[in-house]
């Protein structure tokens, strides 16, 4: 029985299952008092780029080589929690992860960077540019609603993006990353082909990142640090620091800001999106992008990357 038991077990998996090997550099940089991994390529001005759930730096992958390529140094990270970063059990309030990007601009030696973040990491490239300016020097925002826009549908949306957001709702349950990774983390397969658009899904490539970022959520702790950030997002509603944390987004947004977003968007609705330029005094522009879904930088990336090079030149 006990080695039957055994045999049901996921394999443990180590950090070293995100080190993969390619044209670019992996690192470890200290930054607002956690050690972050970074992977970069590339010299010139810095491009930031910043993942989503659940997701770790190699949702960049194939933009990274090509964005320094074309004489930038592009540089992707491993959120807080996520991946061969460190997992404290605290810090995953919008303050912080606000913060972390600030400080890794500094730590890497910057003054200031084109931020790129798609889903949370999106939403956390909203609130750097909001808390930060003087270091976002230009945005680029895929598959995330500005976080008051997201806010505010929840609430007068009932039959679109609140019912859209009740998967995510479940993570508020207590020991929820043990569901989330069992069966070598098939739920995060499942959210993934799910949110993915059809063309991307039904494609080749679906099944080899599929499968990385179920190993990468099955990292000790990685589950329980990736879902703290979305528990504080949903318990800050009701509390002072949350308050506090709406007045500073609604400061107007002076940071040039692309926002590129799949048509088939299932966890971010496009019509929840599509209001987010009136946060934004500086220039801004948004498109809508066809048959694509929640990952457009992994589903149509050559798409991507023309437009993230053309915000950055610009």
């Amino acid at each position: 029985m006990k080695q039957q038991r055994e045999a049901g077990r996921d394999t443990a998996v180590d950090e070293s299952c995100v080190l993969v090997d390619g044209p670019w550099t992996h690192r470890f940089v200290g930054a607002n008092g956690s050690r972050f991994h970074v992977v970069e390529a590339g010299a010139g001005p810095m491009v930031l780029f910043l993942h989503g759930f659940p997701e770790f730096w190699w949702a960049w992958h194939e933009i990274l080589p090509a964005v320094a390529d074309a004489g930038f140094r592009a540089v992707a990270v491993d959120l807080r929690g996520y991946g061969a970063s460190d997992k404290p059990p605290r810090g995953y309030d919008g303050y912080t992860l606000a913060a972390d990007v600030a400080g890794l601009i500094r730590a890497l030696g910057e003054r200031s960077a084109t931020v790129v973040g798609t889903g949370v990491g999106g939403m956390i490239a909203w609130a750097a540019a909001s808390f930060h300016p003087t270091l976002v020097r230009r945005l680029v925002v895929l598959g995330a609603p500005h976080p008051l826009r997201l806010r505010a549908a929840l609430f007068a949306d009932p039959r679109g993006q609140f019912a859209a957001a009740t998967p995510t709702l479940k993570f508020q349950l207590p020991r929820y990353e043990h569901v989330l990774t069992r069966n070598e983390a098939a739920l995060i397969g499942e959210f993934l082909r799910h949110s993915g658009g059809p063309d991307w899904v039904a494609g080749d490539r679906f099944a080899d990142y599929a499968a990385r970022c179920r190993e990468a959520i099955r990292i000790p702790q990685a589950a329980f640090c990736a879902l703290e950030g979305y528990r504080w997002a949903f318990r800050s509603a009701m509390r002072l620091h949350g308050y506090r944390f709406v007045k500073l987004l609604q400061k107007p947004l002076t940071t040039p800001t692309l926002q590129l977003h799949g048509a088939l968007d299932e966890a971010s609705l496009p019509r929840t999106a599509q209001g987010s330029g009136r946060y934004v005094t500086a220039p801004y522009e948004w498109r809508l992008l066809d048959r694509v879904g929640h990952f457009p930088h992994v589903e149509v990336p050559d798409l991507v990357l023309g437009e993230i090079l053309r915000w950055a030149k610009s």
